[in-house]
């Protein structure tokens, strides 16, 4: 099942511009008319419609086999696969549709980054000979001193992802489809054999020349691979069709925001013909993609230098999160639409990375204990019962982030109405998710909400 060009240059034509809500409803530049989000998000689903997309002669990209990308370049003696997907049954499935273009056997992988999305499947593709496995010196610090934290990083991936989302509440992930088969995920997994250089690699390997270059972004370990006979660029997961995922809200180490710009500028430098993403179509346009790297990079960087500009004028985080936009021409761009990631949350994490937790405000030093604090918000609205009736007239406001804040203090209240402030909670999650083009946002807020419905979560985290 091959797509055809004219599918790929409609994906660019299709995307409506976002009609931003009531700023006295809205919170975030996310935010939407509920129809508009769900029309936002389903044209995005075309980036990632199922099946082979022929970049060039020799090289063909399997999409939407899961939620990333895997690609074979056809060579004299031999295929050379780019990233394996997650697990070995999606793996097996795209490499089957790639055999309909060639059945010679596989002479080398490389892996882009060590995201388990990108490495689980590696399995599926080896023959009866090994072929060598490349990646880079760093190869699997991805993670970085996270792994710590494992447990809760794992509720919140699934959460993020939405994966325990029902089909009615499934949209898709932003940069990949909805439903995908994880079950075995990992377990195809093959580590490296030979490792790349801080300096990268010009190889050739099946009779095809390459080259690999080192460039961290959105992990340390990544690298992009160019086939200079052909223009062709594989960037990994430092572009995709989404503004991207700076910061993940599953919780990532820092990713040096300034590093991942500089990378996709070094991309640009070499004018690919040809871009194949992480995740997403293929950009099968000089032109095209030139311009959507050189456009990402800038997007990267502004906001970084937007960011770094309120740091240094003594601006709190909350205040930066608010303020920094995209540049007026890039907002638009469909290749850094806020489907995946956030130019809120990317602030956020630019400011910890640099300064930490603290805003350089003394009230925040040694703030009130959550307990304490919603003891004279209370007092401020005259009592508890005064308070959750602010909490109902926000909810019915369709407020929903004032809503959401003010059932966090009602849980610490003796004598408040609990069970009224899990109901009010659950209605604004759904609330603030039916506006909601951002993909990890709004399978965020809702699998929150299932979990509160179910009486999963501990009253710690209601």
């Amino acid at each position: 099942m091959s797509i055809p060009l004219k599918s790929i240059a409609l994906v660019f034509a299709s995307f409506v511009a976002p009609a931003i809500v009531s700023p006295g409803i809205a919170h975030s530049d996310t935010q939407v008319d509920p129809q508009t989000a769900l029309k936002m998000l389903n044209s995005q689903q075309q980036q990632f419609q199922k099946g082979v997309v022929q970049v060039t002669d020799n090289v063909f990209t399997a999409v939407g086999f899961h939620g990333a990308n895997t690609s074979m370049i056809v060579g004299k003696d031999g295929v050379i696969i780019i990233d394996t997907l997650k697990g070995p049954q999606s793996a097996k499935e795209a490499f089957e549709a790639l055999r309909v273009h060639s059945d010679k056997p596989v002479k080398a992988i490389i892996y882009t980054h060590s995201h388990g999305d990108h490495i689980g499947g590696a399995s599926a593709f080896v023959g009866e000979e090994m072929p060598d496995i490349y990646g880079t010196e760093n190869f699997g610090s991805a993670e970085g001193t996270t792994k710590a934290a494992g447990p809760v990083k794992q509720k919140r991936n699934v959460r993020q992802f939405g994966r325990k989302l029902s089909p009615m509440e499934s949209t898709n992930r932003g940069v990949a489809p909805a439903l995908t088969a994880d079950h075995d995920g990992g377990n195809g997994f093959v580590p490296p054999t030979i490792q790349v250089p801080d300096d990268g690699l010009k190889t050739t390997i099946a009779g095809i020349k390459l080259e690999m270059h080192v460039a961290p972004g959105e992990t340390d370990d990544a690298m992009f691979i160019w086939l200079p006979e052909g223009k062709v660029l594989f960037s990994g997961d430092n572009f995709y069709s989404s503004f991207p995922n700076l910061y993940a809200i599953r919780g990532t180490a820092y990713r040096d925001v300034r590093s991942w710009s500089e990378s996709v500028a070094k991309m640009a430098e070499f004018r690919p013909s040809h871009l194949v993403p992480g995740h997403t179509m293929p950009i099968l346009d000089a032109e095209a993609a030139v311009t959507a790297l050189t456009d990402y990079s800038r997007a990267i960087r502004s906001v970084y230098d937007q960011t770094v500009r309120g740091i240094n004028a003594g601006k709190g985080p909350d205040q930066i999160a608010h303020e920094v936009k995209l540049p007026a021409d890039l907002r638009d761009e469909p290749y850094l639409i806020e489907f995946y990631g956030s130019v809120p949350h990317a602030t956020r994490a630019i400011y910890s990375g640099l300064l930490g937790w603290f805003d350089g405000n003394p009230t925040t030093l040694n703030p009130l204990e959550p307990k304490i604090k919603a003891q004279k918000i209370a007092e401020l609205a005259g009592g508890t019962q005064q308070l959750s009736q602010q909490m109902q007239a926000a909810l019915d406001k369709q407020d929903y982030q004032w809503a959401l804040e003010l059932s966090d203090h009602m849980k610490w209240l003796d004598g408040a109405d609990r069970p009224l402030a899990r109901k009010v909670k659950i209605a604004a999650l759904r609330g603030l998710a039916a506006q909601e083009y951002n993909a990890p946002n709004r399978n965020y807020y809702l699998s929150y909400a299932n979990e509160l419905e179910s009486g999963e979560l501990s009253e710690i985290w209601f």
